[in-house]
């Protein structure tokens, strides 16, 4: 059933196929976006499709769609129709009733596919086909789609706290890490959102698209433009949002999100990810100032200008102008050109960065001291606080709306403050410079020495990217023992220790290049909750980045092989002593790239399609770290370029580590084993059928298959004759024309064997003809593939053959009955050997009455037959049958042979031949001796009994004629038997009675009170006379007429026949007399009648023994022969014979 079906499918193939050739451009097409397309699990995917062509274009198209598994790509899962609720097979049943899956139409012409929620098992090739309600197919009525499903490596994180509170023209800085580990090529956009209090919808504030384009969010343009608000993006994953001065309406849930895109094959991106980081929580508080516009002077002043390290600085600045009560300043504190702190117009002190740690510890502290006065205090003080100090001040100007408005600043003159050293004992030690690989744990280690009192350290650390970078708090140890760290290092895996007296120590794990710059260990000595000294030391930190020392490789032992064979791959990774996540990619050609699986650092391992034929290893060495990719049974799927990336997670971003180099695995087919045998030349005649077979005489895999292709050499050219797919698809050679397809075809026989046919090949046809053979096996997917072409060549050589016809001369007489069947035989003696010769055959009839010849059948040349127009034949036509059962023989048969079919017979041959151009030419000619037909309807063999018999009865006696039939000519003979009488005196025969042939009886002498007929049995008649009187005497006998059908003339009486006569006397009760003279008569002379018989048998007798004496007696003497050539006849008897 499946073959019919199979070859019902290919003939409805070429059936449309061929309309295609004939009517020109296909008019249907459909369209489907175009793969292949990257999508993440749990994502959305789409898929739009369309068709145009039809007739109607406004009727609405019915629309399917299925998909093709990467486990079993030749199979076909139904998924979803327009049409049909049901169309859907059972493992997608549950999400298209949910709606997990859904196909929509756009326009009559147009649909949208949509799975709301991707799973790992959604990858595959899907087809799109449109149900197609015409007659004919015109086109392409589907469109596939490759999908290819990824894990999702997105990942977006951010470190400030969840509640930040402000005032209204404070600044605010958050940060946001995103990055992704995708091993195809995607973009990332980021963008700051601002969700406030009672609305729905998140506001954009500012983001960067994946063109890195900065574009500002709806309502803060302005503030863009000004320069207030910014974004930055700070290495390769962290993202800064910078807002210089911070509104009322800015108060609400800050977040960051990420998005992650990539660039299908139609040129259009698409997001495959996104992820929002933590929210944040900032309140601002609105401040209430005065503007004014007076000038401003600025005086600085301070307590002692010379101090020792550890004494107090008090720094004092005074701001005058007019109504001071009812105006706002900004004051700060300058040394050279670093800021130390200021003061602003609501009260609120900010820290620069390089003195936020000392205000943590309580070494720095300022406050407005009056309606003029501000005061900056800074113990204890160290050697690198000396410098010139300045104080600058501005007027705030507040606006309508709530916000301020700075004016411009007033600086005071400088004031010049000398530290020197004091004579403690306290110092600090520490290394120089301290090389960490990134991802390792860094440690610095801080000696102590000279110790008198309780102490703390604070940890910083000043970036080395930029001059005019300043140092900042990493983590602080207080003299009780209190841990604190920076806000920058809150998530951050670091603490501070004192494992010893004289020993403090910093860890930071996990480190990354951002993390190098120098490092200080500031350590302060207490005395009654007050510092007495300080000092500190610092310490060059770098951080060398994972690619610097990080080496990865992919070698193989075996990267080529033949198909069924295994593969193993090592990627050797060098230095690297950390979790990572390894992926191992596939790139077939050079516009793909497709994951084969990732191995995260937990050990989870996501496949992605169908890779069942891959296994891993993992060997741990002392320096480096192999992990091996074994294919089991490598098929052409595995080829390709394959590479191993790793990446490492470090601080929540994703690290990427240059990739291995590429390694081309190479699958090659097996070397072809076939061999073939064919007849190197063949010789055949014009206009015959010619066959040339080509066989595999090696021995064939369980899963071979063969494409076979016949081609032709003429005149150094090579032309496809016609050609046999691995499926058995038979297509002509775009060379050979209509005419000649007709005459061509190729079979397959067991063995396998292939055979190619000609039919009346012409001389045209010569040439060498090459059998073509590629034999297809199945790699271990189950895949086909092919082997290298094997070929052997016939030489073909179509000759025209000798013209000898001639037909058998002989007159053959025939003699049959009317029904059988005749057959008359025509011989061709000469000239019918070859097979290229065609033949038309005419039979002409003459009957016996007539000189007339007529046409009474035709077969021509071509095959066909033909009947004369002869209204007196017709009845002999419509019974007429022609034969050939040999090359040489063409019978006439006659069904059911009429009398009037007898007559002369004979046939007349043509011979024919197609000449190189594909005409009849008329070669030769002859006809047949003639046949003498002779039906007869029956031969006569009619026979009675014919007994003569006397019968002498009283006139109370009844007498019995009796007509016994012995011998009929047909057994479908029917007969009419008539009783005679005939008086002894008179010559005249009377007819008595009739049975006629149709059983109808007839008293002839109208005496039926005295007659009695009887018909016991088919052969038998007899009529019995009733009590006769002498006048019945005489004598009687039975005549039988024999009648036959005849199937030209209807009944016909064929023989008649006599009995023998029966005597009859009826004799009177009393004539004794009359009646013993006869019988005394008769008496003597049956007497006379035995005596002679008895003297002749006696005679007889004696002669026999004499003759039998004579024989012994001349034996016995001279043994003479008794043969008639050596004993002539005596024409006279001797006296003693």
């Amino acid at each position: 059933m499946k073959c019919s079906l199979r070859s019902c499918l290919r003939a409805n193939l070429l059936f449309c196929l061929g309309l295609l050739l004939h009517c020109g451009e296909a008019r249907v097409h459909t369209e489907a976006q175009a793969g292949p397309l990257y999508r993440v699990v749990g994502s959305s995917l789409s898929i739009s499709c369309n068709v145009s062509g039809f007739d109607s274009a406004s009727t609405r198209k019915g629309f399917e769609f299925r998909v093709k598994k990467p486990a079993n790509p030749t199979f076909e899962i139904n998924i979803i129709s327009t049409n049909d609720r049901d169309f859907g097979y059972a493992v997608y049943t549950q999400r298209v009733r949910s709606g997990d899956i859904n196909l929509t139409h756009v326009n009559p012409n147009s649909v949208f596919f949509e799975i709301q929620r991707l799973e790992k098992g959604d990858e595959g090739e899907y087809d799109c086909s449109v149900i197609n309600h015409q007659v004919v197919y015109d086109g392409t009525y589907s469109a596939k789609t490759t999908v290819k499903v990824i894990d999702n490596s997105l990942s977006v994180s951010s470190p400030a706290s969840t509640s930040l509170s402000y005032y209204e023209g404070d600044a605010l800085t958050l940060t946001c890490q995103a990055s992704s580990n995708t091993i195809q090529h995607t973009h990332l956009s980021l963008a700051w959102y601002l969700h406030k209090d009672g609305e729905d919808k998140a506001q954009p504030i500012i983001s960067l698209d994946r063109d890195f384009t900065l574009i500002p969010g709806p309502g803060f343009e302005g503030r863009y433009q000004a320069g207030l608000i910014r974004l930055d993006k700070m290495g390769e994953a962290m993202y800064k949002l910078n807002m210089a001065q911070l509104e009322l309406s800015d108060q609400g849930r800050i977040y960051c999100q990420a998005q992650e895109w990539i660039q299908d094959p139609d040129r259009s991106w698409y997001t495959i990810a996104q992820k929002d980081a933590e929210e944040t929580i900032v309140n601002v508080k609105a401040r209430e100032v005065v503007p004014d516009t007076s000038s401003l002077v600025v005086r600085i002043s301070a307590q002692s200008s010379t101090l020792q390290e550890g004494q107090e600085l008090s720094l004092s600045c005074n701001v005058d102008t007019q109504n001071l009560q009812e105006r706002f300043f900004s004051v700060a504190w300058l040394r050279g050109s670093v800021e130390l702190a200021r003061i602003g117009p609501t009260g609120i002190l900010s820290v620069g960065p390089e003195y936020s740690g000392r205000v943590k510890e309580g070494e720095l502290r300022a406050a407005r001291i009056g309606d003029r006065d501000y005061r900056l205090i800074l113990q204890p003080v160290r050697t690198e606080d000396q410098g010139k100090f300045t104080c600058r001040a501005w007027l705030q100007d507040r606006g309508q709306d709530g916000a301020f408005t700075q004016a411009a600043s007033q600086d005071s003159k400088s004031q010049l403050v000398n530290i020197s050293a004091t004579e403690s004992g306290l110092s600090v030690e520490m290394q120089n410079s301290v090389g960490v690989k990134e991802g390792e744990a860094l440690k610095l280690t801080c000696k102590v020495r000279g110790v008198k009192g309780p102490l703390s350290v604070t940890w910083q650390l000043k970036s080395t990217s930029t001059s005019t970078a300043m140092f900042t708090s990493v983590i602080s140890l207080s003299q009780e023992g209190v841990l604190e760290k920076a806000g920058e290092f809150m998530s951050r895996k670091v603490k501070a220790t004192r494992p010893a007296t004289d020993t403090f120590t910093l860890e930071l794990d996990e480190v990354t290049p951002s993390d190098s710059g120098v490092y200080q260990c500031a350590v302060s000595e207490w005395k009654s909750n007050s510092k007495t000294n300080s000092q500190s030391q610092t310490a060059t930190v770098t951080v060398a980045p994972t690619d610097s020392f990080v080496k990865v490789s992919l070698i193989s032992r075996n990267n080529i092989v033949t198909v069924g064979e295994n593969v193993q791959l090592m990627c050797r990774i060098k230095g690297l002593r950390m979790p990572i996540t390894l992926i191992w990619s596939l790139q077939r050609d050079p516009s793909t790239l497709d994951n084969i699986l990732t191995l995260y650092s937990d050990g989870a391992i996501s496949w992605s399609g169908d890779q069942h034929r891959y296994q891993l290893k993992v060997e741990n060495k002392q320096n480096e770290v192999i992990h091996f990719l074994l294919i089991n049974g490598a098929s052409h799927r595995e080829a390709g370029s394959y590479q191993c990336m790793v990446s490492v997670f470090l601080e929540n971003v994703h690290k990427k580590l240059p990739p291995s180099n590429q390694l081309a695995v190479l699958v090659q087919n097996p070397e072809s084993k076939l061999r073939l045998t064919t007849t190197p030349a063949l010789t055949g005649n014009i206009n015959t059928d010619i066959e040339m077979k080509c066989s595999v005489t090696s021995e064939p895999s369980a899963s071979s298959r063969y494409a076979i292709t016949w081609l032709l050499q003429q005149q150094a050219e090579n032309k496809t004759i016609v050609s046999s797919d691995q499926d058995a698809l038979v297509t002509f050679g775009p060379q050979v024309q209509l005419s000649h397809r007709q005459r061509i075809s190729m079979r397959r026989t067991k063995g396998p064997s292939f055979e190619f046919s000609i039919r009346q090949a012409r001389v045209s046809d010569n040439g060498l003809y090459v059998c073509e053979v590629v034999e297809w096996l199945q790699d271990p997917h189950g895949d086909w593939y092919q082997l290298s072409p094997v070929s052997k060549t016939t030489k073909l050589t179509v000759i025209e053959p000798a013209n000898d016809l001639s037909l058998d001369k002989k007159e053959q007489p025939l003699t049959v009955k009317e029904g059988d069947e005749v057959e008359l035989k025509c011989n061709i003696i000469s000239g019918a050997s070859s097979s290229s010769f065609f033949y038309k055959v005419i039979w002409l009839y003459n009957r016996h009455d007539s000189s007339a010849t007529n046409a009474l059948v035709q077969l021509d040349h071509t095959g066909l037959l033909s009947y004369p127009e002869n209204q007196e034949l017709r009845g002999l036509q419509g019974r007429l049958r022609l034969i050939r059962p040999t090359q040489n023989s063409f019978y006439l048969g006659i069904q059911r042979a009429h009398e009037g079919d007898s007559g002369t017979y004979q046939c007349q041959v043509e011979q024919y031949m197609l000449d190189h151009e594909g005409h009849w030419q008329q070669k030769a000619s002859d006809s047949a001796g003639p046949t003498v037909l002779t039906v007869n309807v029956a031969e006569k063999n009619l026979s009675i009994v014919k007994e003569i018999k006397e019968l002498n009865v009283s006139r109370s006696q009844d007498f019995t004629v009796p007509c016994h039939i012995t011998k009929q000519s047909s057994s479908e003979s029917e007969f009419q038997v008539t009783w005679f009488w005939q008086k002894a005196t008179e010559t005249e025969q009377h007819p008595v009675f009739t049975s006629y042939r149709n059983s109808t009886l007839q008293d002839r002498f109208r005496k039926g009170d005295q007659l009695r007929f009887d018909h016991p049995l088919p052969n038998q008649f007899s009529l019995t006379v009733l009590k006769p009187s002498p006048v019945d005497s005489g004598l009687y006998f039975c005549e039988v007429e024999e009648w036959l059908p005849s199937l030209s003339h209807g009944w016909r009486k064929v023989a008649v026949e006599k009995s023998g006569y029966l005597t009859v006397n009826v004799y009177a009760e009393g004539d004794v007399n009359a009646v013993s003279e006869p019988e005394c008569k008769s008496g003597i002379w049956m007497g006379i009648l035995i005596a002679t018989v008895i003297c002749s048998l006696l005679v007889i007798l004696l002669l026999v023994l004499k003759i039998c004496r004579s024989k012994v007696t001349r034996g016995k003497q001279s043994g003479q022969s008794l043969w008639t050539e050596q004993h002539p006849l005596n024409p006279k008897l001797s006296a003693e014979n």
